[in-house]
C-alpha cells in the first residue's frame, strides 16, 4: 500500500478550494495525474469523470479512469473509483481511495490532501516502492500548483 499526506495553508475559503477540485476540467491543470478528461457527469454532491490516468514515475499513460468525487460542501471532497460497470481494469488490479479536507484558518483554509493505493500481487511489489517514492513529490506539487492558481486568482 502507498498512502501520502500533504498539508497546505491556501489564502481562499473551503468552499473556494472543493470548488476547484470538483472542476475536474480545471483541476486537471494543476493535477499531473489527470490526463485528458473525457466527459464530466455531476448531480447533487457527487461528480464522476473519466480521464486517461498517469501515475508518477510509471512511463506512458495509464488506463482510463472513471472518478467519483463526493462533496460534503464546506468539508470536504472524498474520491474512489466510480462503481461497476466502470473501472474493470483497475478494480482487478488495484484499490484507489484519496480526499481533500478543509478547515478554516487564520491564514485562509487548512487542505489537507490523502492518496491511498492498494496494488494487487504481483504488481505491488514493483509499483509500491516506485510510487513511494515519486507519489509524495508529485503531490506536493500538485497541492502548491493548486493554491497558486486560487491566490492569483485572489490578487488580479
Amino acid at each position: 500500500m502507498v498512502h501520502v499526506t500533504v498539508e497546505q495553508t491556501v489564502q481562499c475559503t473551503p468552499e473556494e478550494f472543493l470548488a476547484l477540485v470538483l472542476d475536474a476540467e480545471r483541476y486537471a491543470e494543476v493535477d499531473d495525474k489527470l490526463g485528458r478528461i473525457d466527459w464530466v457527469r455531476r448531480r447533487d454532491n457527487v461528480t464522476e469523470f473519466r480521464f486517461r490516468s498517469y501515475l508518477p514515475g510509471i512511463p506512458g499513460p495509464g488506463p482510463k479512469v472513471v472518478s467519483r468525487m463526493t462533496l460534503t460542501p464546506g468539508e470536504r471532497v472524498d474520491i474512489e473509483y466510480a462503481p461497476p460497470p466502470h473501472n474493470r481494469l483497475v478494480r482487478g488490479i488495484s484499490r484507489f481511495r484519496a480526499s481533500f479536507t478543509c478547515a478554516p484558518a487564520p491564514e485562509g483554509t487548512k487542505v489537507t490532501r490523502t492518496i491511498e493505493f492498494t496494488f494487487k500481487r504481483p504488481l505491488n511489489y514493483l509499483l509500491d516502492p516506485l510510487l513511494k517514492r515519486t507519489l509524495k513529490p508529485d503531490v506536493e506539487q500538485e497541492i502548491q500548483k493548486a493554491k497558486q492558481a486560487l491566490e492569483q486568482r485572489e490578487s488580479t
